[in-house]
């Protein structure tokens, strides 16, 4: 067995061996500038729009509605302050949910000390976005909602079509951060029915340092940078072909290994979580909804046992991550599982564990072994 077992795809991927070749030309030899007129230059402008393609074929849209970025958080800066900039004599009324990701809450925290109101909406115990709570919340200043596809810790899907059924009725626009669910559940922009979808690189099998944002055609959004006009001046500034044509490779693999992938992620996950309880019991409790979660994650806490200590016990041989912040000796548990209303023991013993679309059955029972050995010592 190779250690250690590396459990937190939801964190970061590794890149795909395939990426990794389709990139290495643009590494060596294709170092021209998009923008420039020779031959090096058109090849790489060509790569581009390859990868613009292949990105817009994993979640249905037209290629032209594909605007790359540098990571998952700008797509999200571009997308939120975008729109409240483009339409804020419409309204300056934002509503998104209690559990985003700090990519999304710091966003609108920001708009909100710039004159915007911001409605932070509640979750169930699953971490659910309840739509009839979106549509009451909904006013007629009302700009954008976003919510976010997939939670990254608990795994919860949101029901986003419900949502934007409700958006497309009141004529709002509607923004979802699918970073988690991109290449692990169906993300169709037209099922959805949203109207920008944001796509993180590196939890998708491609380098860090590369993002896309999906823009509906006519969806009226301002830039946040100024400068040339690549990206249509929507994101001025020469591209990044190197990660960009990883991105759309791993797109392309997305796509093309979908059922597989989704499949594998599912049945590794749910031999961990039927090795854990069938030799753990009830000392077992899991904070998903499984039956409404991505395919690959699990929270799940370990009564009496420190996530921390537990983490870091078993971090030579499996790598997993916590629910909670640690520091000069004080426990935070994350915003995520306050909105939960999980009480605090639970949630200071909680753990991620995010299996791959190459997590191998050995993998996951050597982490069984090793999860349940560490446990048992911590309960001494």
């Amino acid at each position: 067995m190779k250690n250690p077992v590396y459990l937190d795809y939801n964190a970061t991927t590794p890149v795909d061996p395939e990426v990794v070749k389709e990139m290495i030309p643009y590494i060596e030899s294709y170092y021209g500038n998009p923008s420039s007129s020779y031959s090096i230059g058109r090849s790489n402008k060509e790569a581009i729009e390859k990868a613009r393609q292949q990105v817009a074929g994993l979640i249905n849209c037209k290629p032209e509605e594909i605007y790359f970025t540098s990571c998952a958080t700008e797509s999200n800066n571009l997308a939120i302050q975008g729109i409240a900039l483009a339409n804020s004599k419409k309204g300056r009324h934002i509503i998104t949910s209690a559990i985003e990701h700090p990519a999304v809450t710091e966003v609108c925290k920001y708009l909100g000390s710039q004159g915007f109101e911001i409605t932070f909406l509640p979750v169930d115990q699953y971490g659910r976005v309840d739509p009839g709570h979106v549509k009451n919340a909904i006013r007629p200043d009302t700009i954008l909602v976003t919510i976010m596809h997939a939670n990254n810790e608990i795994g919860t899907i949101q029901p986003i079509h419900e949502i934007g059924v409700i958006a497309r009725e009141k004529k709002i626009i509607f923004h979802t951060d699918a970073s988690q669910s991109v290449g692990k559940i169906e993300t169709d922009v037209n099922k959805l029915g949203v109207d920008l979808l944001t796509i993180a690189g590196h939890k998708l099998y491609a380098p860090k340092g590369i993002g896309a944002l999906y823009i509906r055609k006519g969806t009226l959004i301002e830039s946040l940078m100024h400068g040339a006009g690549q990206e249509k001046g929507i994101r001025p500034g020469t591209e990044n072909v190197i990660h960009t044509v990883g991105l759309g490779k791993a797109c392309e693999i997305a796509v093309r290994d979908f059922k597989q992938n989704q499949q594998n992620m599912k049945v590794s996950r749910d031999r961990l979580i039927e090795g854990l309880v069938s030799r753990l019991g009830d000392k077992v409790h899991i904070n998903s909804n499984l039956e409404n979660c991505l395919p690959n994650t699990l929270s799940v806490a370990f009564e009496n046992v420190s996530a921390h200590a537990l983490a870091s016990v078993i971090s030579s041989d499996v790598l997993i991550s916590t629910g909670s912040a640690c520091h000069s000796g004080e426990t935070t548990i994350s915003s995520v599982f306050q909105a939960m209303n999980l009480d605090f023991r639970t949630a200071a013993a909680t753990v991620r564990i995010s299996t791959g679309k190459n997590s191998t059955k050995e993998e996951i029972d050597f982490a069984i072994e090793v999860l349940i050995n560490a446990i048992n010592k911590l309960l001494l």
